[in-house]
C-alpha cells in the first residue's frame, strides 16, 4: 500500500513521505538536501503561475558519426527521448517572472546526463540570439556532466559557439544570469555556465571541470573537504552567491529588476 509513497533522502538517509518533499520544492524538509529537478519542473517553479511557451522544439540530435560504444548513440538518443519526453538535454522557454518577460534555458540531466551536444549548443545560442533580438533577460539553468563524447569534436565546438553568442548578449547590454545546479561539470562549466553577469548556485552542488577523483589521481594529493561544492566555490571567488531553491525565484526577480533598472 505504501509503494511509491516513500523515499529515502540521499543525504541524511531518512525515510520521507514523497509528498512532503514535493511540497517543499523537492528539498528534504529535514536536512535541506536539494534533490535534482527536471527541466520542465524548473520552468514551472520559476515562471509566473507556471505558465510558459516552449521554443526551438523542432531541433533534434543526429548520430552523424555513427558512434557506438556499449550501444549505438542513435539508440541512446531514442531511449533518452522516450524517458524524458524531450528532444534534447535542454529546453528553451519564454514566459514572465513577476510580470517581466524572460527567456530561460533549462538543462535536463535525465537526458544522457545533461551532456552538451551540438543541439544543446544550438539551443543555447538561439536563446542568446533571441534575447538580443527581443531585448529580454536570459537565465540559463545548468545541470550537466559536460560535453557529449558521442559527438566528438562537434560537442567541444559548442563551447566556442555558446560563448560567442553570450558575448553578443553582453554587447547588447542585456542581463544573463547563470544558475548552476548539481552537477555542473566539464565543458558546460568551462563555457556558458560560468559566463553570467552573476553566477549563482544551489546549495552543495558539484561544480567543476574535471571530477575530484580525477584531480586527486593527477596531482597525487588529498583535496580539501567540500572541494568543488557550491559553498567552497563561493568562498574562493568562483560564484557570486549560493541560493536555496525556496528563495531562487524571488532572488532572480530582484536581480532582473536591478539589471533592467526597474523598481524593486
Amino acid at each position: 500500500m505504501t509503494e511509491g509513497l516513500w523515499t529515502r533522502c540521499n543525504n541524511c538517509q531518512k525515510i520521507l513521505y514523497k509528498q512532503d518533499i514535493i511540497d517543499n520544492l523537492y528539498v528534504c524538509p529535514l536536512c535541506n538536501y536539494h534533490f535534482r529537478l527536471g527541466s520542465l519542473e524548473r520552468l514551472k517553479q520559476l515562471f509566473d503561475d507556471g505558465q510558459y511557451e516552449l521554443l526551438d522544439q523542432n531541433i533534434y540530435p543526429v548520430d552523424f558519426l555513427g558512434f557506438e560504444d556499449q550501444q549505438k548513440y542513435a539508440n541512446r538518443l531514442r531511449e533518452s527521448q522516450k524517458k524524458t519526453g524531450l528532444a534534447e538535454a535542454i529546453v528553451n522557454a519564454k514566459g514572465k517572472m513577476d510580470g517581466i518577460p524572460v527567456l530561460i534555458s533549462a538543462m535536463e540531466f535525465g537526458f544522457m546526463g545533461g551532456s552538451m551536444g551540438s543541439v544543446v549548443g544550438e539551443k543555447v545560442a538561439r536563446a542568446a540570439e533571441r534575447a538580443v533580438e527581443e531585448k529580454l533577460p536570459l537565465i540559463i539553468i545548468s545541470c550537466s556532466g559536460g560535453a557529449r563524447m558521442q559527438e566528438g569534436m562537434m560537442s567541444l565546438m559548442q563551447m566556442i559557439k555558446t560563448s560567442a553568442a553570450l558575448a553578443r548578449l553582453a554587447e547588447a547590454r542585456l542581463p544573463y544570469i547563470s544558475v548552476l545546479t548539481d552537477p555542473t561539470t566539464g565543458g558546460t562549466t568551462a563555457s556558458f555556465a560560468m559566463l553570467g553577469d552573476i553566477n549563482i548556485a544551489e546549495p552543495n552542488a558539484l561544480i567543476g571541470f574535471a571530477g575530484p577523483r580525477v584531480i586527486e589521481q593527477t596531482i597525487k594529493e588529498k583535496l580539501p573537504k567540500g572541494f568543488q561544492r557550491s559553498e567552497f566555490l563561493l568562498a574562493h571567488g568562483m560564484l557570486d552567491d549560493v541560493v536555496e531553491r525556496k528563495y531562487l525565484r524571488n532572488y532572480l526577480i530582484k536581480a532582473i529588476r536591478l539589471f533592467l533598472n526597474l523598481p524593486q
